[in-house]
């Protein structure tokens, strides 16, 4: 069996939410498989126990925990998205920063002539890059 690395995101149950609007963003995305808590599981019932969907080229894994804990995202870790369009990057710097936070906004850098950082509502890190 081949090693698998995948991201694994942990939502404070809004990882239903999170995934429909990553899905609105990246063309061939998808869900591939969610487990969902039953009636007296551990987790509130609805809410996502884990969860496989792909971004573009990247699976990634999700759940709810139902634990508060004393973290969340931050920024040292993110998605690093190539846009092949400066259309495409502005859409998605609009949405993804949308009730989120700006960490660096849309700008040429040097590095990159269009380039940004933002933090969603959900408080997972995105860099946006064209390409």
């Amino acid at each position: 069996m081949e090693t698998t690395i995948r991201p694994f995101l942990m939502f404070e149950g809004n990882a239903q939410e999170a995934i429909d609007l990553y899905l609105s963003l990246f063309p061939n995305s998808e869900v591939i498989d969610i487990i969902r808590y039953g009636a007296g599981q551990a987790g509130p019932e609805g809410t996502i126990q884990k969860a496989v969907f792909r971004l573009g080229d990247q699976t990634v894994l999700c759940t709810d925990s139902f634990i508060q804990h004393a973290f969340t995202f931050t920024p040292s870790f993110s998605f690093f998205v190539e846009c092949a369009a400066l259309e495409e990057l502005t859409h998605l710097f609009s949405q993804l920063s949308h009730s989120g936070n700006v960490l660096m906004p849309l700008a040429d850098y040097g590095f990159s002539r269009s380039f940004a950082w933002v933090s969603d509502r959900f408080g997972v890190s995105w860099q946006l890059n064209l390409a």
